[in-house]
């Protein structure tokens, strides 16, 4: 409502250039139109998180600024409706309508977003994703979230434009270890062949953050890595110190580096189980030595030198510190072939 802030059951009606809402009375709609919504130069944004208890909202604002907030019943209805009004407010203009269709097809990461850039803004406490306690299968997890609900959080913040696209980039975000998979339901799907069904769009599939995966989950799982890029022929091994991707601080990992598939994992070398903590693939990576005079951007902390650099292929970068130049040259002629 726009005078009582309330929410009422309203009958809509999508025309060519409107958007008429009717009263429910006994069941029925009235014959005459509640009101009407102009479409001719409004903007609509789909998923809108501004209200948080509410995720299943569309919001419309008129080109004199006036807001209003759609509830759906079901988050396709809700995606439903707010394509077929948005190909509503584009009609006049062909050739949106064919970029729009396009966009929500396809998939490609911004050239100047990176996932790492996307995993920081996940964190923001004012503007990242909510976390939550959950329960599955008896097991309480703390600081999850759905998958559902990261969808939303992808397309309210412009990372992606559909449902479509915003799965791929959760997935992407997954295989590089940034987020993983709690509960029976989620973790199953990461078995699938089907690179677009491993990650879940859906309320009851839960994820955390990789880095706190240890730390909240109640049950016995632990971060899970492919058994086939764990069976590679190792071909260097060491101690380096790594840069965190969320606090930025400088940690000593036992870094293993493995050929036939080529993989960098590395591992927390006060720990005594023998499991990884995180580790990417090689392929297609650009790896090399940064200049000891000054600190690059993207670096903080104490920094002793003899610093290299990994740029993933989906742009991650990770930072790390050898005991020495002569350290620095062997890891980084040992992890080029393998790129």
């Amino acid at each position: 409502g726009h005078i009582v802030r309330n929410w009422k059951v309203r009958w809509f009606v999508l025309l060519q250039d409107k958007l008429l809402y009717y009263k429910i009375e006994g069941g029925k709609k009235e014959p005459s139109p509640k009101g009407r919504i102009l479409l001719d130069g409004c903007t609509i944004t789909c998923p809108c998180l501004e209200y948080e208890n509410r995720p299943l909202l569309i919001k419309l604002r008129t080109k004199t600024n006036t807001d209003y907030f759609l509830e759906c019943c079901s988050r396709e209805e809700r995606d439903s409706w707010a394509l077929d009004i948005t190909g509503a407010i584009h009609a006049g203009h062909p050739v949106q309508v064919q970029e729009l269709h396009r966009m929500k097809n396809s998939f490609k990461l911004l050239d100047n977003i990176s996932l790492h850039d996307i995993v920081e803004r996940m964190y923001d406490s004012s503007t990242g994703i909510k976390l939550t306690r959950n329960l599955d299968q008896g097991n309480r997890y703390k600081e999850t979230f759905t998958g559902s609900a990261l969808v939303d959080w992808l397309i309210s913040n412009s990372f992606a434009v559909s449902r479509f696209e915003a799965v791929t980039l959760a997935s992407m975000l997954m295989d590089e270890n940034f987020i993983r998979p709690v509960g029976v339901r989620s973790t199953e799907a990461t078995r699938s062949s089907d690179p677009s069904e491993k990650f879940l769009d859906d309320s009851t599939a839960l994820y955390m953050f990789a880095e706190n995966g240890k730390k909240n989950a109640s049950s016995k799982e632990e971060v899970q890595f492919n058994i086939s890029e764990l069976s590679g022929t190792i071909v260097k091994q060491g101690f380096l110190v790594k840069q965190g991707h969320k606090r930025k601080n400088w940690k000593v990992r036992r870094f293993v580096l493995r050929a036939d598939p080529a993989f960098l994992h590395y591992y927390d070398p006060t720990k005594e189980e023998n499991k990884p903590v995180g580790g990417f693939s090689l392929r297609g990576c650009l790896v090399s030595a940064l200049e000891d005079n000054g600190v690059p951007a993207g670096v903080k902390g104490n920094v002793q030198g003899n610093l290299f650099k990994i740029i993933t292929k989906n742009d991650i970068h990770y930072y790390i510190q050898a005991s020495s130049k002569t350290e620095r040259v062997q890891w980084i002629e040992a992890i080029k072939p393998l790129t």
